[in-house]
């Protein structure tokens, strides 16, 4: 990651800093992402944790998120739901957010790492691991509001916050609150470091990159402050108005980004519709692939997994969050809204992706297959990297929007990590004004930060905070399934008797 060409007082700073917490956070990184071994292949722990959970959840509600979807994209459409219902958001603009604190750098970089290092096979178990991860959605979201505190000014707090101390009581309030805080403090740590600085790093070096690299006006550490700067003043415009100035952006932003990015997708994939079944048969044939890339249909199994787990965030706890705030009676209908998060995250642009870079098939991809088998380390930043030269291959230029889709992802995962990490804030510290802002101007100097200062081993920490978040989510899940299952009855039986009826169009809390 570019942060600057300036070898003086930067580079000093970030080598102390590295140098200082390199030690702890590679002892916790080899904790969190401690691998099972499985014969000659080895299973991070973690990701078998959060695709268990999924698979388990899915078989509990007999396949909700298949059986379910037509009632999904009816809520979404605001069919239930009025104006007047408790909650600040509608169903769509809880959605939106959602999807903009996941949808980012994973789906570009992140399946590019995938395909390579698992070979083309990845994509089908993303897919699969997407599919499974709907449900997970489902169960968290329906906690998330069923459990939720509308507060005396109409704002709402609820998430995991509100469901792990009733998931947590029967075994005490010192569990509880370990707990709770656990899941706070994990939280900010993450949402400060990875939800916000790596996504500010991130925008600055495709800034860079499109405007000349090392030799370009953005190359110096002063452009690189200026650059976090303004871009902390933007975040902070849009999160001093609450979770309404957010999801009114990112109501209009994810679908703007989604059609951007997923439209060039489709000039590339329509464009060469005769070789998609070719695509398609590789991804499908290279998933059960016993000399697959690396370590056979397991290693491919196993990469797919965990890029998925990586890129939706199912089951960490942090969707629940913006989706507790949404205008609605029945708390299972959020449920079925979360699903759809991971289908577009995953299923759709991440399929989308990866046929990209499979029909393409540039030279760049075939050397780092053969790099990937060799051992080599591929990272995000040459995912990116391949992500831009397929799509150069078709659309000459593609980088510039590339950098411009980039840069909105980051954004609008800024926006919403920022809403995020402050409940994580205020269930520590408490509810005012003064906390509350004094929490968003450190959350835009961490943005300003980041632009300016490469932290490569903060960063893997911040990795491991996140998914220590699914550790305690997932379990207080377990606990809370009959709960879900109660709601889940309850909202079916309210649709077949008619209680839960269509609301008139101009009543819906929609758009």
């Amino acid at each position: 990651m570019a942060a600057g060409a300036d070898p003086g007082w930067i580079s000093s700073v970030e080598e102390a800093i590295n140098d200082a917490f390199d030690p702890f956070a590679t002892a916790v990184t080899s904790v969190v992402f401690w691998e099972l071994p499985l014969g000659e292949y080895s299973f991070p722990l973690i990701v078998l944790w959060l695709v268990v959970a999924a698979a388990v959840f899915t078989v509990y509600f007999r396949g909700v998120q298949f059986t379910s979807l037509g009632t999904a994209v009816a809520l979404v459409r605001g069919t239930y739901s009025r104006q007047s219902d408790p909650g600040e958001v509608t169903h769509f603009q809880a959605l939106a957010s959602a999807v903009s604190g996941t949808v980012g750098l994973g789906n570009i970089a992140g399946v590019a790492v995938a395909v390579t290092i698992g070979g083309p096979g990845a994509t089908f178990w993303m897919v699969l691991a997407g599919l499974l991860g709907m449900c997970t959605k489902f169960v968290e979201c329906t906690l998330g509001v069923r459990y939720r505190e509308v507060h005396e000014d109409g704002t709402v707090t609820g998430g995991p916050f509100r469901y792990l101390p009733v998931a947590f009581e029967r075994l005490g309030p010192v569990v509880s609150k370990v707990a709770v805080t656990v899941f706070a403090v994990a939280l900010i740590l993450f949402g400060a470091l990875g939800g916000n600085a790596f996504q500010s790093n991130q925008t600055y070096a495709q800034a860079v990159e499109i405007t000349g690299g090392d030799d370009g006006f953005l190359a110096s550490s002063g452009a690189a402050l200026i650059f976090g700067l303004v871009l902390a003043a933007l975040v902070g415009v849009v999160i001093l108005g609450g979770v309404r100035s957010i999801a009114r952006v990112t109501s209009k932003l994810v679908p703007f980004m989604a059609v951007l990015y997923i439209g060039a997708c489709l000039l590339v994939i329509l464009g060469n519709v005769s070789e998609v079944p070719t695509a398609l048969g590789t991804i499908v044939s290279s998933a059960f692939d016993p000399e697959g890339v690396t370590g056979g249909a397991v290693g491919v199994l196993i990469v797919g997994f965990q890029r998925a787990a990586f890129s939706n965030e199912a089951g960490v706890g942090s969707a629940p969050i913006v989706h507790s705030a949404v205008k609605t009676k029945h708390p299972v209908s959020e449920g079925f809204v979360a699903m759809l998060e991971p289908f577009i995250d995953t299923v759709v642009i991440c399929t989308m992706t990866a046929l990209t870079i499979v029909i393409a098939d540039t030279p760049l991809y075939a050397d780092l297959l053969d790099a990937s088998a060799a051992g080599e380390t591929v990272t995000n930043d040459t995912g990116v990297v391949l992500t831009s030269r397929s799509f150069d291959s078709f659309l000459p230029g593609f980088d510039n929007v590339l950098a411009l889709a980039v840069g909105l992802f980051a954004f609008s995962t800024l926006i919403t990590w920022s809403y995020y990490t402050l409940k994580a804030w205020t269930t520590l510290v408490g509810r005012s004004p003064a906390k509350e802002n004094a929490f968003k101007l450190l959350f835009c100097v961490f943005t300003a930060l980041g632009a300016v200062v490469d932290l490569g081993s903060v960063l893997s920490f911040a990795d491991a905070m996140l998914f220590i978040c699914a550790v305690v989510n997932l379990s207080a899940c377990y606990l809370l399934l009959p709960k879900v299952k109660e709601e889940f009855r309850s909202f079916r039986a309210g649709l077949r008797s008619g209680e839960i009826a269509e609301v008139p169009r101009d009543e819906r809390a929609s758009g």
